[in-house]
């Protein structure tokens, strides 16, 4: 650890000895109410010939750099079609090598075209960052996909994402390019949040107002991620208003929620307050409103969900930028089915930060963070399951600015957590894992851009302590600029992952879903696909990223993206379902394949997403297409997976009707072939030969029915899809308050799409059936 520390203390003084040149740097914000405005572009002119001297762009926290200028006097300007213009001389020049600036910008009273500002910004992203397999989404583009029960959630964005595969409404999870969801990262504010959603699958524990953006990873990430194999959700939340107190509160046959915020105190000589807050708080109305407004749902029984979501921010900021945040979280979850009971409990906090150093040229970021995870989960006639992650987490991250938007980060993170889980067996024994798990990640990420190419070659070191394994993780990114309209690009790299399900890969169905550190409890060797041997050291995942795109814009409104994916997971852990021996000295003979409590697999998935996007002031669309295959080998046989989906094609389409677009009507449409399933070959009457070897079998009448299964995963369940249009009225009043009524009809022609057949029985349970509703929504 003291070598890490000492390596980076050496690296910062490395860099600030190129800091020759005068660098111009600072935040910019909105006036109204301190927001950071992100992707902003920033020019730094020459007032004499008014030549473009560099330019830059604010990333998300509203901060830009343009470093490497030479002494002079420059006109500073920003253009943004939604606020007044900016302008401001800036003399570079002196002792002082470092120039700080804060703007705030002020809103116009009348925005005539909005998608023009962030047509500029993404355009320039495009040209100067890698972005392959990476979907952005702030709260204006979440709001943009159908409402669920009248109610806008990240859940919606995440389904019509290229490369992501949702299984159902109920309890439903989402499968990234041939990834399971345990080796999905999801991040709050650079906390690790290891339950995302909620068990009816339409809403997460995210509050969309409160969004300000989310970056989607399905693939090839840079060496910044680390701890997962197959995708990242970076989501960032805004800090509250810094001006007046304000808020939102909204109902629907859902749920209902309010969101608070405002100043913590008075600022000095009439500007804002340098502290705010915000609370959210949610809570589910399906158990009392479900009965009556859902009658063919669960045969009149209603819909057995119930969650609460409450969390908390204080943000303190300094004059010259920099903030600190303290924030918690509690969110609660449970659903009671006669047969099934599942409750889950997730409670944390934490302190985040960013500091700019005055004469320094480093950025820097930094979280603390703990939380705790707990479910239980009762079948009918058994013993409780349950699992629980705690834990803590601490991390930096530093950024030297370059000119012409290269940069160079490297950070540093440290991970500690406790995993307990205890199931039962079919004799009724108990199965109790109990870890402690510590993992240390450092990395070095360099973006170049330089002439029409972007190379971001970047390295992740993976110390996984209480292993005693190492894992190196280089990780590559390229993108070529052909022409203004056209970009190549390419990503690849290895990843590491200490996780695994406490629930089979192989099951149809997963309400429950634990969570364990890597086990060591597998194999000593593991046989590959093609017969060769090798050595098996512990449970850690492993996977390969190999992903190639091209990016067309057709004009400045209508853009194409085309990405294929190969990922190889050289290994993955599973649970052992071929387990009949107890790992006892008396069954020595036997081998570990059959007396192991998990198992190593490998794995292939690859694929190609197509994303064709148009949206111009009043409408906007959305349509993606994408095919995949995977397979896994578990040493003995090649199956698919239950996330397994060849095809799949989602279609959104939003207008805004009226004068001031005031009426919004939008819809969504998806289709997905049929997801793998193991077919009932019969059933057969299993005697237990009560009477020994004299058991007469041709006139013996045992009671149990055993059932005989076909080839694992060979036949395929009907096609998906369904259609989703909701309808936003927005008024808008003197007093600067908002009331919007939304309305909304999920699954409006009643496909009737499998959930679930008890093989026993042959009774299926469908997904939901046609869900009308309507919300109301107050923001002051």
């Amino acid at each position: 650890m003291k070598i890490i520390l000492t390596s980076l203390a050496v690296l910062v003084c490395f860099l600030n000895s190129f800091a020759q040149d005068y660098t111009l740097r600072g935040f910019v914000n909105d006036k109204d109410n301190g927001e950071p405005i992100a992707f902003q572009n920033i020019r730094l002119i020459n007032p004499e010939d008014s030549s473009l001297v560099q330019g830059s762009m604010t990333d998300i926290n509203g901060f830009f750099t343009i470093p490497k200028i030479s002494a002079g006097t420059y006109l500073l300007i920003i253009i943004n079609q939604s606020f007044q213009p900016f302008e401001k001389t800036v003399v570079l020049g002196g002792k002082d090598k470092i120039t700080d600036l804060r703007v705030e910008l002020v809103k116009l009273d009348d925005v005539k075209d909005l998608d023009a500002v962030d047509v500029s910004a993404a355009g320039l992203e495009k040209r100067t960052e890698v972005q392959i397999s990476q979907i952005t989404l702030d709260k204006k583009g979440i709001e943009r996909i159908p409402s669920i029960g009248a109610e806008n959630d990240i859940v919606g964005a995440l389904s019509v994402t290229p490369g992501i595969i949702t299984t159902g409404d109920q309890g439903g999870q989402i499968y990234v390019r041939g990834g399971t969801p345990i080796q999905n990262k999801i991040l709050l504010d650079g906390m690790t949040i290891y339950q995302p959603f909620h068990s009816i699958g339409f809403f997460s524990i995210f509050e969309t107002e409160l969004i300000r953006s989310a970056d989607i990873y399905t693939g090839g990430f840079d060496a910044r991620y680390g701890g997962r194999i197959s995708s990242i959700m970076d989501i960032t939340y805004r800090d509250g208003d810094r001006s007046e107190f304000g808020g939102k509160i909204s109902v629907s046959p859902f749920l209902a929620k309010a969101v608070l915020e405002g100043p913590i105190g008075h600022g000095k000589d009439g500007k804002k307050s340098n502290a705010s807050y915000v609370l959210s708080a949610k809570h589910s109305l399906l158990n009392y409103t479900s009965k009556d407004l859902y009658p063919r749902v669960n045969d009149g029984q209603g819909l057995p969900f119930d969650f609460t979501d409450l969390y908390g921010k204080i943000t303190l900021n300094s004059d010259g930028g920099s903030k600190v945040s303290f924030f918690g979280f509690h969110n609660r979850d449970s659903v009671n089915y006669p047969s099934a009971d599942l409750n889950w409990r997730a409670t944390g906090g934490g302190m985040n930060f960013m500091l700019v150093p005055a004469g320094s040229p480093i950025f820097i970021r930094g979280h603390i963070n703990g939380s705790n995870y707990s479910a239980t989960f009762i079948e009918d006639g058994t013993k409780p399951r349950t699992s629980s992650i705690g834990g803590a987490e601490l991390g930096f991250d530093f950024t030297y600015f370059l000119k012409n938007q290269s940069e160079f980060n490297y950070g540093i993170n440290i991970n500690v957590f406790r995993t307990q889980f205890e199931t039962f067996n079919q004799l009724n024994q108990s199965i109790n894992l109990d870890n402690n798990t510590s993992e240390i990640g450092a990395y070095v990420n360099y973006r170049l851009v330089k002439n029409r190419w972007v190379v971001q070659p970047s390295v992740r070191v993976q110390a996984y302590a209480s292993l005693n394994t190492v894992s190196p993780e280089p990780r590559l990114g390229l993108k070529f600029n052909a022409n203004e309209n056209l970009r190549f690009k390419f990503s690849g790299g290895r990843f590491s992952q200490n996780f695994t399900s406490a629930s089979s890969d192989k099951d149809v169905v997963k309400l429950f879903n634990g969570f364990l550190s890597a086990p060591t409890d597998v194999q000593s060797t593991f046989t590959s696909q093609s017969g060769k041997e090798r050595d098996v050291k512990n449970g850690i995942q492993y996977a390969w990223h190999a992903i190639f795109g091209v990016e067309y814009d057709f004009g400045k409104y209508l853009t194409m993206n085309v990405e294929g994916y190969y990922k190889y997971f050289s290994q993955l852990s599973n649970i052992n379902q071929r387990k009949y021996y107890a790992d006892e000295p008396e069954f020595a003979d036997i081998p570990d394949v059959f007396k192991k409590d998990f198992i190593i697999e490998s794995g292939r998935s690859y694929g190609v997403d197509v994303l064709v996007k148009y949206s111009r002031e009043r409408i906007f669309l959305w349509g993606v297409y994408s095919y995949g295959k995977s397979r896994r080998w578990d040493g003995f046989e090649e199956y698919f997976p239950v996330f397994d989906r060849r095809h799949n094609v989602n279609f959104v389409a939003t207008y805004l009707f009226g004068k001031d677009k005031n009426l919004e009507f939008s819809l969504r449409w998806n289709l997905g072939s049929g997801l793998p399933f193991t077919p009932t070959a019969g059933f057969y009457q299993n005697d237990d030969f009560s009477g020994g070897v004299t058991t007469d079998i041709t006139t013996s009448n045992p009671n149990v029915v055993t059932t005989q299964l076909g080839q694992f995963n060979s036949e395929r369940l009907p096609y998906y899809h369904r259609l989703d249009v909701t309808i936003k009225k927005k008024f808008e009043f003197n007093n600067k308050t908002e009331l919007e009524l939304i309305g909304s009809v999920t699954n409006i022609y009643d496909r009737r799409n499998i959930f679930y057949v008890n093989r026993v029985t042959s009774e299926k349970i469908y997904q939901f059936p046609i869900l009308p509703s309507i919300g109301v929504s107050y923001k002051f």
